[in-house]
C-alpha cells in the first residue's frame, strides 16, 4: 500500500557527518558534466543542467532530497502519509504541499518546475492519476521515478503491483546516488547511504540469535468489512524480515495482498508488524483502530502473537521501499528483543541517532 510513529532520521548535516566516519574519508567525486542521461524505468531521462525548480510527488521523493541538502531547490511536494523527517520540520513548512494525496497536473505545472521527482508511478507512470512522464517532458520537465518502484517491478498488474524480483536498499541506494549526480551533490549522497547502510549492520547484529526462529505478517490496513492488506513476500517488509532472519507467512508476489484473517491464524506467525500512519484513507489505517481490531475480532484475537503481545507498531513508511525501510530494521530489532524474543548483544546502534530509529512500540495487547 502507498502511504510512520516517530522521528526518524536525524538532520543531514548530522546524517552525513556519521556517514563518513567508520568508511574513512572518500576522495572526492567528479563534477557532473551536463547535459546528464539517465536509464530510469525503462525511459531515458535528459537533465540539461542542474535543477533549481523541482516538485517532489511522493514523501520518499521528498525526503531524500532534503537529506541531499535540496530543500531549496524544492517548490512543491504532494503525497504525505505521515509527519516529515524528524529536524526537517521548519523546512518542510516553508515549502508548498501541493496535496496531502493527489496532486493535480496543472497545480505542478504552476510551480514552473524544471525537475519532477516521482516515488511511484501510479502518481506518474503509463497510468498514472496525476499525469504520464511523457506529458510533462512534451514541456521540457523531465521525470525522474524511484528505481525501486520499477525495477523487477509490474504496475499495471495488481492494484499495488507486482514484484518479480525481492526488493533490496540497493534501489533505493541507487535512487540516492542518482539525485545526488543530477544535482552535483554526489560527496553528500555517498556519505548518506553509507550511514543508511552502517545503521542496517547494527541492526542485523542485534537480533543475530534469532535467525529462522520467527515468523511474521506485516499489515497495512484494512478497509471496511474486508481483508487485510498485508506485504507480499518481495517488498520493503519481505526485506526487512530476511535482514532479520524472520519468516514471512505471505509467500505472494503481489506488493500489498488482501489475506484472511482464518488463512493468517493457520499460519500463527510470532509476531504481527501493524502499520502506523497519519493516512486516513481506510477504516483501520490507525495504529489504535487495529489493537482494537486485533482484540475484539472472534478469529484474530486468538492468535498467539496476539495473546502473547508480540503485536508491533511500524511507521508505515518504513513498510514501502524508502529510506524508512532502514528504520523498520532497526525498531523491528528494538522490538524483537524488548519482548524477549532475542537476547540483546551485538553491535548496537552505530548511527548515533538511538537504537529504535524513534519508530516502532511495542503494542502490549496482552499485559
Amino acid at each position: 500500500m502507498n502511504s510512520f510513529l516517530k522521528g526518524p532520521l536525524a538532520a543531514g548535516l548530522i546524517l552525513f557527518s556519521i556517514g563518513i566516519s567508520g568508511f574513512g574519508s572518500p576522495a572526492a567525486a567528479a563534477e557532473t558534466a551536463y547535459p546528464l542521461t539517465l536509464e530510469n524505468c525503462g525511459r531515458q531521462v535528459t537533465f540539461e543542467r542542474r535543477p533549481t525548480r523541482t516538485v517532489s510527488i511522493g514523501q520518499s521523493s521528498t525526503e531524500i532530497l532534503y537529506l541531499l541538502g535540496l530543500a531549496d531547490k524544492v517548490v512543491g511536494t504532494a503525497l504525505w502519509v505521515g509527519q516529515v523527517l524528524k529536524g526537517y520540520e521548519e523546512i518542510n513548512a516553508k515549502v508548498e504541499r501541493l496535496a496531502d494525496n493527489d496532486p493535480s497536473f496543472e497545480s505542478v505545472l504552476a510551480k514552473k518546475p524544471d525537475m519532477v521527482a516521482v516515488q511511484f508511478q501510479w502518481q506518474v507512470g503509463p497510468e498514472g492519476v496525476v499525469a504520464r512522464p511523457e506529458q510533462f517532458e512534451e514541456l521540457g520537465i523531465p521525470v525522474y521515478t524511484s528505481p525501486a518502484d520499477c525495477t523487477g517491478k509490474e504496475n499495471s498488474a495488481a492494484s499495488d503491483g507486482v514484484r518479480r524480483q525481492p526488493f533490496t536498499m540497493d534501489l533505493v541506494y541507487r535512487e540516492i546516488r542518482e539525485l545526488a549526480q543530477i544535482y552535483d551533490v554526489q560527496d553528500t549522497g555517498a556519505a548518506v547511504v553509507a550511514g543508511l547502510k552502517s545503521r542496517e549492520e547494527a541492526a542485523r547484529a542485534k537480533v543475530a540469535s534469532v535467525e529462522g526462529k520467527l515468523s511474521a505478517v506485516f499489515w497495512f490496513s484494512s478497509a471496511a468489512d474486508a481483508d487485510p492488506y498485508v506485504a507480499g513476500s518481495n517488498g520493503a517488509p519481505g526485506y526487512i524480515m530476511a535482514a532479520l532472519g524472520i519468516e514471512n507467512i505471505i509467500k505472494t508476489e503481489d506488493e500489498w495482498p488482501t489475506v484472511g484473517w482464518e488463512t493468517i491464524a493457520k499460519a500463527e506467525p510470532s509476531m504481527i508488524v501493524a502499520g502506523s500512519m497519519e493516512r486516513r484513507r481506510y477504516p483501520l489505517d490507525s495504529l489504535e483502530a487495529k489493537l482494537e481490531f486485533l482484540k475484539g475480532d472472534p478469529v484474530a484475537s486468538l492468535m498467539p502473537a496476539v495473546a502473547k503481545g508480540h503485536v508491533f507498531g511500524m511507521d508505515a513508511q518504513a513498510m514501502n521501499p524508502t529510506i524508512r525501510t532502514i528504520d523498520g530494521i532497526e525498531a523491528l530489532a528494538e522490538a524483537i528483543v524488548e519482548a524477549g524474543l532475542a537476547s540483546r548483544g551485538g553491535l548496537g546502534s552505530k548511527s548515533g541517532l538511538g537504537s529504535d530509529g524513534g519508530l516502532a512500540d511495542r503494542a502490549g495487547l496482552a499485559k
